[in-house]
């Protein structure tokens, strides 16, 4: 591979020429006290830090930054931190999903605008990996994503505790009044003691071992726990390698494929993937013009099966047990048929190349492929009359009972009406209820909130009841179980069948056929439709109004209509002058 010069380099416009706007970019960044030696002849990285003061997975990033720095520096690079928005998933409110592609719009900009010859892309909790790797494969640059990696496993009384998963399991037993609140500070103080993203087999796990599966981060790096000294070495490793991507100009539209992103769906079947993996993995192939659907994930769960014996899907590991096991190398050494080895990667090397070599060291954690933890992959594509364009579940994670089940729905319109419902002991509720909750998507909620894991009426809880099928347009935590279906699209807020459901209805889910149904004749769905009032808009002014005027729907990955592939031309190079 050729290695570019100097001049090619896009930073050299910057800095390179003998003109007056020139002197101007050249005696600023001597105003901060770097010298010529420090950028002459050098490619400039930028590095997009979502470190914030209230972020607790990226809270390591403040001294990973320095690591990645370190490298570059090695490599003989020159770095610029670059700060972008945080979004930490706990804290913003109505939902972080509301802002993923704000983040995605700022990478795009922010390396755009700037001196830069290609990126570090620092981010982990859940919509901070995909917002920027879409800002990123837009912006055209080579880049590489540093995975924060999960946090330590929690701890309470003995038992091993799981982000999330457990937060909603004990939450039940506390509700069911089997759990002291004393306890229950216990388990607060002991379900996250380090930094790090979710250390169950959630979202920000699931997302940051897609972004290796694609090719645009080291091998190994996704699942190596926040705290570990591997993390460290890793944060520089990426810093040596992006320089050395700049020079051999290798950029996002050189690794991505179609055939990447289909990796990346085996690779999240295999994993029992969070269910948001699906309006991820779908936006960030529409920006690389390399455009993967609903049946794409359908047919791999079809053929994939859950290997990774990781809670949520498992009941015992954590992502700390998946790396020492191997991490996703190992996982991926077993997949055989279901990738494609000859997928391009950050390394320069191929998929298959780098993980020609990988072990696996426990079998129980990762399951041979003749001993699945489940045999079909973890999601299941569901489509009928209440979901034209498709709604997503997660049978890995749910009572198998409810893989075949007709009930009457129990409707919801709102999150708080739902909430008070089911905290009444009164409420007229079965376990053979389909509990459902609308105005809760992309538009209605607005962002499509993690409401789809609506909570078990405590009438059931105290009779033992822990699942029961609920359905809904919202999203739920990718470190949540039971049967939710989720996604439900076109979703309630614009008019999609689920807003014509009334309490009572009879509805069927029938997830090995890939169907669900609202049991009423066709005129009747056309008399109710043609009765629905449009709710009021969510915002009149503001990023939320620009949102609610281009965001596009569950199963097409909930991008901005106009930050697609397809949209127009890419942008042109800023000018200097």
């Amino acid at each position: 591979m050729s290695k570019r010069t100097y001049d090619s380099l896009r930073s050299a416009r910057w800095f390179a020429p003998d003109d007056l706007r020139s002197f101007g970019h050249r005696s600023r960044i001597m105003q901060m006290g770097y010298a010529p030696q420090d950028w002459e002849g050098r490619p400039i990285i930028a590095i997009l830090n979502t470190w914030s003061d209230i972020n607790p997975c990226h809270s390591h990033f403040k001294q990973r930054v320095e690591d990645v720095k370190r490298g570059i520096f090695q490599a003989g690079g020159f770095p610029i931190e670059l700060p972008a928005i945080s979004l930490s998933e706990n804290f913003v409110k109505p939902t972080t999903m509301l802002y993923r592609n704000m983040l995605a719009m700022e990478a795009e900009e922010l390396l755009r605008s700037h001196p830069v010859d290609g990126a570090v892309l620092m981010g982990g909790c859940d919509k901070t990996t995909p917002g920027l790797l879409m800002g990123a494969i837009s912006a055209g640059l080579p880049c590489i994503y540093l995975p924060a990696g999960p946090m330590l496993r929690g701890n309470w009384q003995g038992k091993i505790l799981g982000s999330g998963s457990d937060a909603w399991k004990y939450w039940d037993e506390r509700r069911a009044g089997k759990i002291s609140k004393t306890e229950w500070i216990g388990v607060e103080g002991g379900i996250a003691r380090s930094a790090g993203t979710c250390m169950t087999m959630g979202t920000a796990s699931t997302m940051t071992a897609i972004a290796e599966s694609i090719g645009m981060a080291l091998p190994g790096a996704s699942s190596i726990p926040a705290v570990d000294a591997n993390h460290i070495r890793m944060a520089a490793e990426c810093g040596r390698r992006i320089v050395d991507m700049v020079w051999e100009d290798l950029t996002p539209a050189r690794i991505l494929s179609r055939d990447s992103f289909l990796n990346a769906i085996a690779v999240a079947m295999a994993m029992g993937c969070s269910t948001n993996a699906v309006i991820h993995l779908i936006a960030m192939s529409r920006r690389a013009g390399c455009e993967v659907t609903l049946d794409d994930f359908d047919a791999a769960s079809r053929k994939v099966p859950v290997i990774a014996n990781v809670r949520p899907s498992g009941d015992t590991y954590l992502m700390e047990d998946f790396y020492y096991a191997g991490g996703l190398p190992g996982l991926m050494s077993r997949l055989g048929e279901h990738l494609q080895g000859n997928t391009m990667t950050v390394t320069g090397h191929s998929l298959a190349e780098n993980i020609k070599d990988a072990q696996v060291y426990n079998d129980d954690v990762i399951r041979p492929m003749d001993n699945p933890l489940y045999p079909e992959g973890a999601l299941a594509v569901l489509r009928g009359n209440l979901a034209p364009a498709g709604c997503v579940i997660k049978p890995s994670a749910c009572a198998p009972q409810f893989l075949q089940h007709t009930g009457p729905a129990l409707v919801f319109d709102d999150y708080p009406s739902m909430k008070a419902a089911v905290d009444d002991e009164n409420l007229d509720v079965t376990p053979g209820h389909i509990m459902i909750l609308r105005n809760a998507g992309p538009l209605g909620g607005p962002g499509m909130p993690e409401w789809g894991m609506l909570p078990i009426p405590v009438k059931l809880i105290k009779q033992g009841v822990r699942d029961m099928l609920r359905l809904s347009d919202a999203r739920m935590s990718g470190t949540s179980y039971g049967a939710c279906i989720l996604h439900v699209a076109p979703e309630s807020y614009v008019g999609g069948n689920l807003a014509l459901v009334r309490t009572g209805d009879m509805i069927t889910v029938d997830v090995p056929a890939r169907r669900i149904h609202l049991e009423i004749s066709d005129d009747e769905l056309a008399a109710r439709k043609a009765n629905w009032t449009p709710p009021e808009s969510r915002f009149e002014r503001g990023y939320g109004w620009m949102f609610s005027q281009h965001i596009l729907q569950a199963d097409a990955g909930c991008d901005f209509d106009f930050l697609e592939t397809s949209f127009g031309a890419p942008n042109k190079e800023p000018s200097i002058y």
